[in-house]
């Protein structure tokens, strides 16, 4: 049974989904825009939710929370700097999940995931 278990696995071990997810989150925030797989996306999103409300939190401790999760201070910086002051207005959903079709080479389905417009 699997009952309560949240989240998916991506038949990979705990390291390397950590590492994709990380990866993912880190392009979004960097590009605000990226195409993946639904499930892939649908996964991404709630950290990426979590780095931009750490954002507009806007302290040291957040920000060093957001550090340990991206590895990248020049995303981190970008998340504090220019993305989190664009929803400070708003409590959450600052990303849309659209769905593309289907990949020619396995017909895996394809979305897009990007942050909102500003407000």
């Amino acid at each position: 049974m699997r009952h309560r278990v949240a989240g998916r696995k991506f038949n990979r071990p705990t390291a390397q989904r950590k590492a994709l997810l990380r990866g993912l989150v880190r392009d979004l925030l960097l590009n605000e825009s990226i195409r993946t797989t639904e499930a892939k996306a649908k996964e991404a999103r709630a950290p990426a939710e979590k780095m931009i409300t750490l954002g507009k939190d806007g302290s040291l401790h957040a920000r060093r929370q957001a550090l340990a999760f991206l590895n990248d201070k020049g995303v981190v910086s970008k998340v504090f700097d220019e993305i989190a002051p664009r929803y400070v207005g708003r409590k959450g959903g600052y990303t849309r999940i659209t769905k593309i079709g289907y990949r020619g080479g396995d017909g895996a389905p394809v979305a897009q995931l990007e942050l909102l417009p500003q407000e």
